[in-house]
């Protein structure tokens, strides 16, 4: 039965009696050829349906329909193990465990998680956000598995991207010499890797897979170890014969049995494929090919752009597209770096800018085009990108490394071993700071003024505007040391920009209101972001607004005047509250022997959900109303 092809996202429900007829994977395994791919046509359609609706990751999962029935019909989910990688393909997996319904509140407040979550569904094994991480937690559950004496599955899937990270090639390393029940699964999605799928491909590895042939295999090999040199010779000939039509070479050494790459859309072959793998013992890895965004003709001619969408408004007669006013639209952060990356290259030849594969996300489009051999994606490998960093400041360059506020933490060892030990020149342009919304607590920046603070020799600042961060960029790059610029998702306050790169003074705070003497005195000390509520807050309570602009150096005279002249200090920061910007303001306190009431306020001990980051803000309360509640709880 060929696919069924779309070209364009269903309005409204599409009908899918098959899909509808069941709740659980088990009903899948008692499905003919022809329903199976019935349903995956089902499954594609329903896909399409639910995240026009929602909003969401759309290109992965749409190459993953065949697998994800394939998966589900060759595995006794959940007893068996599948865990998925990074999270953007598991859309379908998610529909076709019990939660097809709900799928139309992914990403949203309340709603299901945008990734596999241990806490949702007993389907989803292991909870993930990041990158790279399935292999490992897979070889995890395989080892307790014989520990345990248990006969239960387990199987990792892994696209290609989150292959290109060290940690990935660790766990391969170790896997392939516990002899552990573990099969990896290689989304290959038209990116890197391998030759094209051929028909030889595909027909070496069912016959590889197959039973008989192992059989054959294995009791050959009995025989000819009687042989002096056969069993050698026997080997190589099957290595060379691999070698010839897959990349099986590596993984074999790894200590593998390698077998693909196979078509991933070929339900059937693919199915079967699994079906063999799952009941052979000892490490195995099959290698598909798919393409991402696959049925939807769209997103197979632009992958990039279709990775996610927001959700489609509904088409309406009363809703006019006004563009707003020249004068009121908003230049969001990372453009803001994206300009200044730019314009300061222009100006410095000494500069490199290094990205762990968020060139979009990052806003490095035009500095990869413009300055091509000055651009560096090191695909997702953060630590590489920290390190490489390093190496490039040894030889008197000046790299800036871009990077989200959460990808930052996975290379914390080496921004202290590699780059601040050293006290080496590396600028970190962190993006996504603070509560960045529907992504959840994977992807909350909400901890990296708490574990830079501490790192000696750094310095860390926060912009409260667009201006601000320009010129703040500018004093990192200048700084002749580990320098970092924290800024959040989105667009600022709309300010001015200037086109100069004169830097901002590092340590130096600015005070933007001055309260009167009436009342009880209370100065608002804000970071970055919360500048914006803080402006309002300092209206309402005739209070003093400082913007501190920077948490490390702190600017210690301006703290210790605020102690002086007022009775309340409160410290804002989108941040959690422990190890922050606002311990630092009562480090300082302490360590002065000042005696002021202080209340801090930043986000919560607690990993928090996803949601937009307004709602976010409100629950957390730190929006102008949560803010000033927890103000006036604290007067007297």
């Amino acid at each position: 039965m060929p696919m069924k092809l779309f070209d364009e996202i269903p309005r409204e429900r599409p009908a899918t009696p098959l899909l509808d007829s069941f709740d659980h994977p088990a009903a899948l395994r008692a499905m003919n050829a022809n329903q199976l791919a019935q349903l995956a046509d089902e499954l594609r359609a329903y896909l399409l349906y639910s995240v026009g609706v929602s909003g969401g990751h759309f290109g992965a999962g749409l190459g993953v329909v065949e697998l994800s029935v394939a998966l589900h019909r060759a595995f006794h989910t959940p007893d068996d193990r599948l865990v998925w990688d990074v999270g953007h393909q598991a859309y379908p997996h998610k529909i076709l465990t019990g939660r097809r319904e709900t799928m139309l509140s992914i990403r949203q407040h309340g709603g299901l998680a945008a990734f596999p979550s241990r806490a949702e569904s007993a389907y989803d094994t292991f909870g993930v956000g990041h990158s790279s991480t399935s292999i490992s937690a897979a070889l995890g559950m395989a080892l307790a598995a014989k520990a345990q004496g248990s006969q239960r599955r387990v199987c990792a899937i892994i696209g290609d991207g989150a292959l290109t990270a060290g940690m990935a090639f660790e766990a391969l390393a170790h896997a392939g010499h516990v002899n552990a029940n573990l099969l990896v699964v290689l989304n290959d999605n038209e990116m890197s890797i391998s030759e094209n799928v051929g028909g030889m491909a595909t027909y070496l590895a069912r016959v590889l897979s197959s039973k008989p042939y192992l059989k054959i295999r294995e009791e050959s090999k009995k025989v000819l170890s009687h042989l002096p040199g056969a069993l050698e010779l026997a080997r190589r000939t099957e290595e060379h014969m691999k070698g010839m039509v897959s990349p099986a070479t590596l993984f074999e050494e790894m200590g593998f049995n390698y077998v693909g790459p196979i078509d991933g859309h070929d339900l059937g072959a693919l199915t079967e494929t699994l079906e063999n793998l799952r009941d052979l013992d000892g490490p195995q890895f099959l290698h598909i090919k798919t393409v991402k965004g696959k049925g939807f003709l769209p997103a197979e001619a632009d992958q990039i752009g279709y990775h996610a969408i927001t959700k489609l408004e509904k088409p309406s007669a009363e809703l006019k597209q006004t563009p707003l006013p020249k004068s009121v639209v908003k230049k969001k952060y990372c453009n803001v770096f994206g300009d200044w990356l730019c314009d300061m290259a222009a100006h410095d030849s000494r500069l490199l800018a290094i990205t762990p594969a968020m060139r979009e996300g990052s806003d490095l489009i035009r500095f990869s085009k413009q300055y091509p051999e000055r651009y560096f994606d090191v695909a997702i490998a953060e630590q590489h990108a920290v390190t490489l960093a390093a190496g490039m400041a040894c030889e008197g360059m000046k790299p800036v490394v871009a990077i989200y506020s959460t990808f930052l933490q996975r290379g914390y060892d080496q921004l202290i071993h590699d780059v601040a030990v050293q006290n080496l020149d590396v600028t970190f342009a962190i993006d996504r700071a603070g509560l960045v919304g529907e992504d959840g607590p994977t992807h909350h920046g909400s901890m990296d003024l708490s574990f830079l603070r501490c790192v000696p020799g750094m310095v860390i600042l926060a912009p409260a505007d667009e201006a601000e961060c320009r010129a703040m960029l500018s004093a990192a790059y200048h700084y002749p040391g580990p320098a970092a610029v924290r800024y959040p998702r989105g667009t600022g306050p709309g300010v001015d920009i200037p086109t100069h790169l004169e830097p901002l003074a590092i340590g130096k705070a600015e005070t933007r209101r001055q309260s009167s003497n009436d009342g009880v005195r209370i100065a608002l000390l804000a970071f970055g972001s919360l500048n914006g509520p803080a402006a309002e807050i300092a209206e309402r309570l005739n209070a003093t607004h400082i913007n501190m602009r920077s948490i490390k150096p702190l600017d210690r005279n301006a703290v210790l005047h605020a102690a002086d002249e007022h009775e309340l200090l409160v410290t804002l920061e989108e941040n959690v509250v422990a190890g922050g910007a606002g311990s630092a303001v009562n480090e300082l306190l302490h360590a002065e022997g000042v005696q002021i009431e202080v209340l801090n306020l930043g986000l919560p001990d607690t990993f928090i959900e996803h949601g937009t980051p307004d709602q976010l803000l409100h629950d957390c309360g730190l929006d102008v109303e949560g803010i000033e509640a927890a103000i006036r709880q604290r007067l007297p």
